[in-house]
């Protein structure tokens, strides 16, 4: 497989050289319904707002065959070694079905065995966990599940569990209650172990590496906590789970009462269809209730092999949004769900995106020259509308968006007020901010003028289900791994993670010297 550098392809100095349209002279009903993909779990992804006439779209499939992105897409399914700085195969997609029925050796073991073998070890513990068979040391049923991890151990766990809590109420489907403890800063912990009844909480920590600062520290403070708890015959070993790699310290620890499995080969903010989502999930609610989130995510994936780009959801997104940064040359993209239930999966898509693409050098090391991934951010709509749509709308730098909504509402708690459902007000709320944000609005008075051509796509669907969470979690990490393709990025390591990192241990040192890092020490510590 060939890579090469961007900026070295005939597509993007197509792209570059041909004409811009504008949202305003595209938009119109009938592209509206024409501009619209199927994405799995019953989602569709829809790009009529974007600036992307019938001559870009073809000079944007062009480059993809060029750079062959599906090709690369299905290496990663073949279980290519594609984490170039790691030297690491990529392997989240196995975690949730093989897409191409290819056996995929490593470690000497087939590792969608070793993954189905840890689903079904899931299934079984969360299955004897919920129905009672296995409980805390007093004797208690399991009431709440604490997961305890940081990074991509918790942000797209954290959302998961959020999205499907009012499905679950919704269902009716019994339930452990979910909490999350991420931040090493004491306060974290503290308001979380406050809120719990440690005789019916399981604690789940996630660490692959078993090293994880904040986390061991986190899990000390909750050892602490139950062995100086007053509740007689309490055991914190029995009330204790890990999610780890097989060679860590965890991985045998006998102050757990169990241990459940991942690899190298899944990345932290790639992990949630692995047991770092797993597990938590299937305990709060229900082994099936994940399954069918990691059905979902198979679906998308399976979509996602297209060559046509107009039939590939996450294809298009992603050169829709490279379109954006690299030829429009907009900075930072806006994710707005219209769910409230999607209320922490932004901050899962600021990692996932920038932590995979916030990249300087190319897979083999060297300095490029083109804009990489760019900015993310999010917050709930109608809450976002009262908060910083007023710079989207009217600001001087334009802000791609990219809206998230369904029809129905999860818990099925709604009434007619004003003459309409809340929900439709909602997304009728949804559908006025995609128009206004194209079309703009003409006024003599200049404060009260939009410019428009504001571009946004939107995913929608039915509900928010598993299946379809599932998918629109996939369909994001296939958008970024297309585009990590597309930049030429390994979008698979994250070394700007680790200087902090390393830095942090030094002042807990004591600086070793480093007088510039006691200065600031000095004014903290």
């Amino acid at each position: 497989m060939k890579y090469v550098n961007l900026d070295k392809t005939d597509g993007y100095k197509a792209l570059l050289e041909g004409k811009k349209s504008t949202v305003k002279e595209l938009l119109t009903p009938e592209r509206v319904k024409s501009h619209d993909i199927k994405l799995g779990g019953g989602l569709r992804y829809n790009w009529a707002a974007m600036p992307l006439s019938d001559e870009t779209v073809e000079k944007l499939q062009a480059l993809s065959d060029e750079m062959d992105l599906v090709g690369k897409y299905k290496e990663i399914l073949s279980g290519a070694m594609m984490n170039t700085g790691e030297k690491r195969l990529v392997l989240h997609h196995l975690t949730r079905g093989n897409v191409l029925g290819k056996k995929i050796m490593a470690d000497g073991e087939d590792k969608d065995e070793f993954y189905q073998e840890e689903l079904r070890r899931i299934k079984e513990f969360s299955e004897a966990v919920r129905s009672g068979k296995i409980t805390g040391s007093t004797g208690k049923p399991f009431q709440t599940v604490c997961q305890i991890g940081i990074g991509g151990s918790d942000l797209g766990p954290r959302a998961l569990y959020l999205a499907l809590k009012g499905w679950a109420d919704g269902k009716g489907i019994k339930q452990l209650k979910g909490e999350f403890i991420s931040n090493v800063d004491p306060d974290d912990a503290a308001a979380v172990i406050k809120r719990l009844d440690f005789e019916t909480t399981l604690f789940v920590l996630v660490s692959k590496s078993g090293t994880t600062q904040e986390t061991l520290t986190n899990r000390d403070l909750v050892l602490e906590t139950l062995k100086s708890s007053p509740v007689k015959g309490l055991n914190p070993s029995k009330h204790m789970v890990a999610v780890t790699s097989k060679t860590s310290p965890l991985a045998k620890d006998e102050s757990m009462l169990s241990a459940f499995f991942m690899d190298d080969y899944i990345g932290g903010r790639y992990s949630s269809t692995s047991a770092v989502g797993g597990v938590v999930l299937s305990l709060a609610y229900g082994f099936d209730t994940f399954k069918a989130l990691l059905d979902g995510a198979h679906e998308e994936d399976v979509l996602s092999t297209e060559t046509d780009i107009t039939k590939n959801g996450a294809l298009m997104d992603a050169l829709a949004g490279f379109y954006l940064r690299n030829i429009m040359g907009y900075p930072a993209t806006a994710i707005l769900p219209y769910s409230q239930a999607l209320s922490r999966f932004p901050a899962h898509l600021q990692q996932l995106d920038m932590e995979s693409n916030g990249k300087h050098v190319n897979r083999d090391g060297e300095k490029i020259s083109y804009p990489t991934g760019p900015v993310i951010f999010g917050e709930p709509g109608t809450n976002g509308q009262h908060s910083f749509y007023q710079l989207l709308h009217q600001g001087t730098d334009i802000i791609p968006l990219q809206f998230i909504g369904f029809r129905k509402c999860q818990y099925g708690q709604d009434i007619i007020t004003a003459g309409s459902y809340s929900q439709t007000k909602l997304n009728a709320n949804l559908s006025a901010q995609i128009a206004a944000f194209a079309r703009g609005k003409d006024d003599e008075n200049p404060n009260k003028e939009f410019d428009g051509n504001r571009p946004s796509s939107l995913i929608y669907g039915d509900e928010l289900t598993p299946a379809s969470l599932g998918a629109l979690l996939a369909h994001y990490e296939n958008k970024v791994m297309f585009q990590g393709f597309i930049w030429n990025l390994n979008s698979f390591d994250q070394e700007g993670v680790q200087l902090g990192k390393v830095l942090a241990k030094k002042v807990l040192a004591g600086c070793e010297g480093d007088e510039l890092l006691k200065a600031y020490a000095d004014l903290l510590i």
